[in-house]
């Protein structure tokens, strides 16, 4: 039996409001951030996950973007939320037993015996993702941690985005939808608790609909960008909760004591306006200009973790399973090649582009020989999305009018995926499953990767890896 947790964890207990609408049954998850319970609506018998958020930035993001996002088919449902000043935030969402990474873990499991994923399963488990994805871009709201541990499954094949602690709204208040939800809370209102019922949401604005080209998307981005206001300001926590793993959205984390990130990322945040950190998202799907610790960037890093997840669906394996943030780059080095101007025009730029280098690579990898059993037109896809230059990826409206998915196989009807009757690692409490998923935030030391080369410069120094 697990040890009793801190007293505060234990306050969704007393708290009159949530007691007299649900039972709170076991608790089925724990994080730095957040504690996650299952529990039962007293009303009409109806399982929820309660999850009581500890961090004040991360209730504040994921109760908005969750509230903007209401109706959207392949997005967590957020009942409803208590919140007071003086406690913590508890949100009533809908409980998911299982998720993505649990789907990955059984079908490589199968594989060994000559089984695994039909193409038709892989397509309409990416169809879901990128319907997902296209709500929240829609909304202008970059998730920055998406990753199969967040990506929850229902009983029926429903896959559904969770965990937006890390979600950034970029757009000022009242641009669009936004405005017509209620904010989480009046700050300094009162002390009691109160309990907020969500309203339904509205339907897209006429801009909404209109943005689907390639080219209009991101002129929109940019637009936004500009419109940023001084309490735009990204307010991480100092560490974010950068390894969250979601079981019925379920918050849990390792903090992350990157060494480099620690030098070099959290210093790129600044204190300039409308500026985003580089400290987000899980290593293994944290877009290059996140490595390299940019604070200008957008909807498109969700692009980037989409190529990742989309690539081990195909393969069963992570794409980039680096051990390190250096490990990271170089194993995404090793794959596309040098990241030079010509690669991406203006990449010299990036905060830490002069002070991190690795070795020339004459002869990379290449995605083809990383998806060697794929077929042209998966790789191609995936091509689409792991790309250095942020502007040159597909967005997710693109992705979703791609051939591959009208071209036989077509993807299956939601009878036939198979879910997993239980979460990978959910018996020895670990919920990252079988790819270890809590480990990517932790940083090896320097003498994993070789001698380094440290030089002098003028602004400071330069590490230079093999």
């Amino acid at each position: 039996m697990d040890p009793d947790p801190p007293p505060k964890s234990w306050s969704i207990h007393t708290r009159s409001e949530i007691i007299a609408k649900y039972q709170v049954l076991e608790r089925v998850g724990s994080g730095a951030y957040a504690d996650v319970y299952r529990g039962r609506r007293l009303s009409d018998n109806l399982t929820v996950a309660l999850k009581e958020i500890h961090d004040y930035q991360s209730a504040f993001r994921e109760i908005d973007a969750l509230q903007i996002l209401q109706g959207s088919p392949n997005v967590i449902v957020l009942h409803e939320y208590f919140w007071r000043e003086d406690e913590d935030a508890v949100l009533v969402l809908e409980f998911l037993r299982t998720d993505l990474a649990s789907v990955i873990a059984d079908a490589a499991k199968e594989q060994r015996e000559g089984g695994g994923l039909s193409v038709g399963e892989i397509k309409r488990w990416m169809m879901q993702i990128l319907c997902g994805v296209d709500s929240c871009h829609r909304n202008m709201i970059v998730h920055r941690d998406l990753k199969p541990g967040n990506l929850l499954v229902s009983d029926g094949g429903v896959l559904k985005l969770a965990d937006f602690g890390q979600a950034r709204i970029l757009m000022e208040p009242g641009f669009d939808a936004v405005e017509e939800n209620p904010q989480p809370y009046e700050q300094g209102t009162s002390n009691y608790e109160s309990s907020h019922q969500l309203p339904e949401a509205p339907p897209l604005t006429s801009q909404e609909q209109e943005i689907t080209s390639h080219v209009e998307y991101f002129e929109v981005l940019d637009e936004l960008r500009t419109k940023s206001s001084t309490d735009d300001v990204d307010k991480d926590t100092n560490i974010p909760d950068g390894n969250t793993s979601c079981l019925a959205t379920c918050t849990t984390s390792d903090i992350d004591d990157d060494i480099l990130k620690t030098n070099f990322s959290v210093e790129a945040v600044g204190e300039e306006p409308g500026c985003l950190t580089s400290c987000v998202g899980t290593r293994w799907f944290r877009a290059p200009e996140l490595l390299y610790g940019s604070t200008d960037y957008g909807l498109e890093i969700d692009l980037w973790s989409l190529g990742c997840i989309f690539a081990e669906l195909l393969t069963l394996q992570p794409l980039f399973p680096g051990t390190a943030d250096i490990d990271q780059l170089s194993r995404i080095i090793n794959v596309l090649g040098n990241l030079d101007d010509k690669a991406w025009p203006g990449c010299s730029k990036l905060p830490d582009y002069g002070i991190i280098s690795f070795s020339n690579v004459e002869n990379p990898i290449g995605l083809e020989a990383s998806l060697s059993n794929c077929s042209p037109d998966e790789v191609s896809l995936v091509k689409k999305l792991i790309c250095y230059d942020p502007s040159r990826r597909a967005t997710a409206m693109e992705l979703l009018r791609d051939k591959y998915f009208s071209e036989e196989p077509l993807p299956v009807p939601l009878s036939e995926l198979r879910v997993p009757l239980t979460r990978s690692g959910e018996d020895n409490g670990s919920p990252g499953g079988w790819h270890e998923y809590n480990d990517m935030g932790s940083d090896s030391d320097f003498d994993d990767f070789g001698p380094a080369n440290i030089i002098k410069t003028g602004t400071g120094f330069s590490i230079q890896f093999p």
